[in-house]
């Protein structure tokens, strides 16, 4: 169960110290990923250098309604920093606007930026119809993402059994899926694992791996 689990921090308010937290659980726990907020890259990866727990940061958080170049650019200075996974948010408007060679060129963009590093595109399920999440992943696959992940765990709500399964079947096995947002327990995470999930993003980390409660939000 740990190697599915990128342990998350993503408030606004996260201090140096949780950071620095958070990556000591993750060697401790073993845990695929730290997930942390771009600025504190840098600071992570000598925490992490020596352990096999690697980085993953969010751009374009939590909107991604940014211009494509300032997505690119924060994908490089994030890999430039130590991150080796990125999760960038699609841009939900333009995909609603039906500009899906918008959406698909922005994806696109990130990718040939980070080269070989994976990439995740962030669909925010809870803002989607069932045919914009099946287009979102058909355009995520076509410019070249690693994963579709179903939320940022700031939206009205995360990851949904409902949405995993249009998600799983608008895809080719070349693509993964990361189900994030509201997952806080065992019984919930071996859910989405049962059903292909191959990540999931969470701040229970610890919780989903001992079996216990958390009151996490994310």
């Amino acid at each position: 169960m740990n190697t599915y689990i990128d342990h998350t921090l993503l408030n606004a308010d996260a201090t140096l110290k949780q950071i620095h937290n958070i990556c000591e659980e993750a060697i401790a726990y073993k845990f695929a990923t730290v997930c942390i907020n771009s600025s504190y890259v840098k600071e992570a990866a000598e925490i992490l250098k020596d352990s096999g727990s690697k980085i993953c940061t969010v751009v374009g958080f939590p909107l991604g309604a940014c211009t494509t170049k300032a997505k690119v650019e924060e994908a490089k200075q994030a890999i430039a920093d130590g991150a080796t996974e990125i999760d960038m948010v699609i841009h939900q408007g333009k995909l609603k606007s039906k500009d899906y060679d918008y959406v698909e060129a922005d994806i696109k963009a990130v990718k040939t930026a980070i080269g070989n590093h994976t990439l995740k595109v962030i669909l925010e399920i809870c803002n989607l119809k069932d045919d914009e999440i099946a287009v979102a992943c058909q355009l995520s696959e076509k410019a070249g993402a690693n994963y579709v992940k179903t939320s940022t765990g700031f939206g009205s709500h995360g990851a949904t059994l409902e949405a995993v399964k249009i998600m799983k079947d608008n895809i080719s096995d070349k693509v993964k899926i990361k189900a994030s947002g509201g997952i806080r327990d065992t019984e919930t995470a071996k859910k989405y694992i049962d059903l292909g999930v191959s990540r999931i993003g969470a701040s229970a980390g610890i919780a989903i791996v001992e079996g216990t409660s958390s009151n996490s939000t994310y």
